[in-house]
């Protein structure tokens, strides 16, 4: 009886072992890998569209608070127009400006 009972467990144990070692190989096959950057591509396409949601909903409230501004007659002060002027006149920014004033 006991030898009926360890010869179970040892063929359980290798049904299980011989399991995990085909999913594991079949990971590294041709199609296990496609499968695999497929999911990471997915991953990276999600996150990236999440971001630009966020960046959507960013400008907008954005948008709406210069809009609120404007309509209660409020000065609107642009805290980066340093940086918008230094991408129109390129890297020199204001230097090139005051050359060519």
């Amino acid at each position: 009886m006991k030898r009926l009972l360890w010869l179970g467990v040892g063929m359980a144990v290798g049904a299980i072992a011989v399991r995990k070692i085909t999913r594991k190989v079949d990971q590294f096959t041709p199609s296990g890998i496609a499968t695999s950057l497929s999911e990471s591509a997915g991953g990276f396409v999600e996150s990236l569209r999440s971001f630009v949601e966020d960046v959507r909903a960013g400008m907008a409230e954005r948008e709406q608070q210069i809009h609120e501004a404007f309509a209660a007659g409020a000065l609107y002060e642009d805290k980066f127009a340093d940086l918008h002027d230094d991408a129109q006149y390129g890297s020199h920014g204001r230097h090139a400006r005051e050359e060519n004033r």
